[in-house]
């Protein structure tokens, strides 16, 4: 009984977020099962993103910069790029901005939630500790997700910017990371500076959300018929 309450506290946090950020797509939703199928392959990245991040720590040294930019930031946020660029930049389902936001939620989260597993199973999680990691990397990862697919989104619907939206879907959900791994690795009295960066950057995702939605091709016909009725 204490295994599934110790599932069901790490899992929710991931859940709860996929299902707003599903729910924020205002004009054509998502077929589930393909949110379903995104989330799982963020799952199943997590144990070759860590493979690859413990071979460069044995074999490299380096520093808190280093640590947070790019062997988490960088290579974990490459991850679901390279994913979500091959497996749904292309594919029919992906017809409106707001899609990518979905789709890229889909795989950070099940990316977040596996660790958040990991992390409970091995650690005498505590109530707070686990309230902590659901408002901290949990709906980070979601966050960071939110930056990827909202210029995903832009690359697709934007052919003349297209090599410039798919690097900047990279380039800053890699600096947000960093520069949050590297808050809570560096700064001593974290908690404040973290909160702070937090707010700015959920901000800035509502943001992003409202705009992509705003840019939805089927805002228009939503609209006509709304009227029609």
């Amino acid at each position: 009984m204490a295994a599934v309450s110790i599932l069901a506290a790490a899992i929710a946090p991931g859940a709860a977020l996929l299902i707003y950020f599903y729910l924020e797509d205002r004009y054509e939703p998502e077929p589930f099962r393909y949110v379903i199928k995104m989330f799982l392959v963020g799952v199943l990245i997590v144990l070759p993103t860590i493979v690859i991040q413990r071979g460069i720590i044995l074999a490299f040294d380096y520093n808190d910069f280093w640590l947070a930019f790019f062997i988490s930031g960088a290579i974990e946020e490459f991850m679901k790029w390279f994913f979500l660029y091959y497996m749904i930049f292309h594919h029919p389902v992906f017809d409106e901005p707001y899609d990518a936001i979905v789709y890229s939620a889909a795989v950070s989260l099940g990316f977040a939630t596996l660790e958040n597993i990991f992390y409970i199973w091995s650690h005498s999680a505590s109530f707070a500790a686990l309230l902590t990691r659901g408002l901290l990397p949990v709906s980070g990862h979601a966050l960071f997700a939110v930056t990827m697919g909202y210029y995903m989104g832009k690359a697709k619907f934007n052919g003349e910017a297209r090599k410039k939206h798919l690097t900047a879907a990279i380039a800053y959900p890699i600096f947000w990371h960093g520069l949050y791994d590297y808050i809570l690795l560096s700064v001593e009295s974290w908690v404040a500076v973290i909160s702070v960066f937090m707010i700015i950057l959920w901000m800035r995702s509502l943001k992003k959300v409202r705009l992509a939605n705003h840019r939805s091709p089927f805002r228009q016909i939503s609209s006509d018929n709304k009227v029609e009725f």
